[in-house]
């Protein structure tokens, strides 16, 4: 899933994202989106912020609805509760958990073939 930032973001409550810019979707928590942002960050933005450019979630995120109907949806290796409160404590395995699902994602879409 693949998200750009539109035009009308308040750049004073949002400085770590770009106008403009395009960045994938790591995970739904709440209906909120968490990308990694301009700062390298993997925080969690209001959806009002993005116009999606790409709604294909993988298949292998883990969906789920809460209790009002909120939607959560993580890779398997991201979906444990409190895994992101853990990486930003500096929990060392969830830092390493997290940097490890990066590299393979990176290498995943080095492989696919390219567009004729």
């Amino acid at each position: 899933m693949r998200v750009q930032v539109t035009k009308n973001l308040d750049t004073s409550a949002y400085p770590d994202l770009t106008i403009g810019n395009i960045y994938r979707v790591l995970g739904i928590e709440a209906d909120d989106l968490r990308i990694i942002n301009d700062e390298g960050l993997p925080y969690l933005y209001p959806p009002e912020l993005f116009t999606v450019i790409d709604k294909n979630e993988p298949d292998e995120w883990i969906i789920e609805v809460g209790e009002d109907d909120e939607r959560y949806a993580y890779p398997p290796e991201l979906n444990r509760v409190g895994f992101f409160e853990d990486f930003f404590d500096d929990n060392p395995q969830a830092i390493l958990t997290f940097y490890q699902y990066l590299g393979k994602q990176r290498t995943m879409y080095r492989s696919l073939p390219k567009a004729a």
